[in-house]
């Protein structure tokens, strides 16, 4: 149930991201819905290459592809009045769907039995892999290799559930909340990595 659910959020979160990314840039309707599914999919897929799951894996999750084009679609016919107003919560949608699934990568290698530098590895990918490839092919630098703290909380979450810290239903729902919110507040108060320049001063 929480697998489905964490699947779920992450599913409507990142679908919305990339919806919204792509009309930033002003794509037309075919790629709103080509971003939306790539950045709901895309870590997924890259997760299932590394740790040995088929991506084949990725066509049984029908339900999601279903909810993906409907949260897509809601948010394209959204009237522009209000949609302007959603542009700002973009980073939110953004730290919601890295949250959820890092917890769902996780959770995943964990069953698999995979050492923790197989769960670190898989809650990395499944949790900013969609968001790379969205940032990617809007032209975008990836959020990931800026100076903002942004895999690191994916990190956390799979040392937590790696080392068995997290592990009942309402342990990784608090685990989920916590880490949305410190998305939120790294990027709200402009936390960030350190970071060195090469150059002349």
């Amino acid at each position: 149930m929480t697998w489905d659910v964490l699947s779920m959020i992450g599913t409507i979160a990142f679908a919305v991201s990339g919806a919204i990314v792509a009309m930033e840039e002003e794509y037309d309707i075919f790629g709103v819905y080509i971003l939306g599914i790539v950045t709901a999919f895309g870590g997924g897929a890259i997760r299932n290459l590394l740790i040995g799951v088929p991506v084949s894996a990725l066509w049984d999750q029908g339900v999601f592809f279903q909810i993906a084009i409907l949260s897509i679609t809601a948010v394209f016919l959204f009237p522009n009045n209000l949609l302007k107003h959603w542009q700002k919560w973009g980073n939110l949608f953004d730290a919601i769907g890295l949250s959820a699934f890092a917890i769902q990568g996780a959770i995943y290698a964990v069953k698999m039995n995979l050492p923790l530098s197989a769960v670190i590895v898989a809650a990395v990918l499944t949790g900013i892999g969609g968001g790379i490839i969205r940032d990617l092919l809007a032209r975008r630098k990836p959020m990931v290799l800026r100076a903002e703290i942004y895999a690191l909380w994916a990190i956390l979450i799979a040392l937590s559930i790696g080392l068995k810290i997290t592990a009942t239903p309402w342990q990784l729902y608090t685990l989920f909340i916590l880490v949305t919110v410190l998305r939120v507040l790294s990027y709200t108060y402009d936390w960030k990595l350190p970071i060195r320049k090469l150059g002349s001063n």
